[in-house]
């Protein structure tokens, strides 16, 4: 049986390092920022009785921790490949986000027990330190969020940083409004209240996390990948009889690889016909790295088509 391969890199891994270069100063401040506003924000807390601050620390902490680990996996998928790890530390951008996930839903779990304890021994709250430090959470957020705008349209590990960074301000903001609402009534479960909304709120993101890092651990196909449409092209692609073997996975949480095979109706092939396949592949549909495997219909059944063919 006669097969020709081809891969691609539509962008090689220096480029892949520059753009986490450009990002170091964003984590950088972010980390900063956030782990000194934990340390204010539990102080405050606990002198302020407000479970609802020190619920939204704890949430704070967790970002800290999911800065680094996103900081950290980016540095280390820069790292070449060796004989021995063939794509290099790529894929540990995804497990960080699956450890993240997890770390979350354990924090979350100790908010949810000691709010529904306070619902039965409700503890007074200094309404105007819990404005205050909130009111400071809500900037820093902000602050952190916008360090990230500029790349979120086109790195989905970016565009996760953002968006946490800026629901975490709209969840200190739900902070403000509890001390608010304590200061002029003095309902003091409002601050439980508050605090099993935040965790709702969280939950929701962390669940969406959760479930996309597994997916992407077990090597599913990327939500974001149209994989109907990559049939679609590849399928009716000139001299294509057929496809087979199309498999299309995540080596980060910002690559996606494709491997496919072609039967082909005949071997007259331009010299260019799988450049423009792999550029077609990167520019329509994200993908980064593509192995191509020809085939003749005179090759017979190919070993991995054994049953049936896509």
């Amino acid at each position: 049986m006669s097969h020709n391969h081809d891969h691609s890199h539509p962008h090689d891994h220096e480029s892949h390092h520059h753009q986490i270069s450009n990002y170091n100063f964003a984590f950088a401040i972010g980390v900063i920022l956030n782990a000194g506003f934990v340390i204010i924000e539990i102080s405050y807390g606990v002198v302020a009785g407000s479970l609802a601050l020190i619920a939204d620390a704890g949430h704070n902490l967790s970002d800290v921790l999911s800065l680094l680990l996103a900081w950290g996996a980016s540095l280390l998928a820069t790292k070449s490949a060796t004989e021995k790890r063939t794509y290099g530390f790529r894929k540990i951008t995804i497990m960080a986000s699956l450890v993240s996930a997890v770390f979350l839903l354990v924090a979350l779990g100790g908010i949810t027990w000691e709010a529904v304890n306070r619902f039965s021994n409700p503890k007074p709250v200094e309404g105007i330190t819990v404005i205050t430090i909130a009111a400071i959470g809500v900037v820093i957020n902000t602050v952190t969020a916008l360090f990230f705008m500029s790349g979120q349209k086109h790195d989905l590990n970016i565009r996760g940083a953002f968006l946490h960074m800026l629901a975490d301000a709209a969840v200190s903001v739900g902070v403000v409004v509890a001390g608010i609402i304590i200061m002029f009534k003095g309902w003091l479960l409002i601050d439980p209240v508050i605090s099993l909304l935040i965790v709702i709120v969280i939950l929701i993101g962390t669940w969406s996390l959760l479930r996309d890092s597994m997916n992407l651990a077990l090597d599913s196909v990327p939500k974001h990948v149209d994989i109907t449409g990559i049939k679609e092209y590849l399928t009716h692609l000139d001299n294509v009889a057929q496809i087979h073997d199309l498999h299309v996975w995540a080596m980060s949480t910002t690559e996606v690889a494709l491997s496919v095979h072609l039967k082909m109706v005949d071997d007259s092939l331009s010299n260019n016909f799988l450049p423009e396949i792999q550029q077609q592949l990167h520019d329509c549909f994200n993908i980064e790295h593509s192995t191509i495997q020809i085939e003749r219909q005179s090759d017979g059944q190919c070993m991995l088509n054994k049953h049936k063919c896509i």
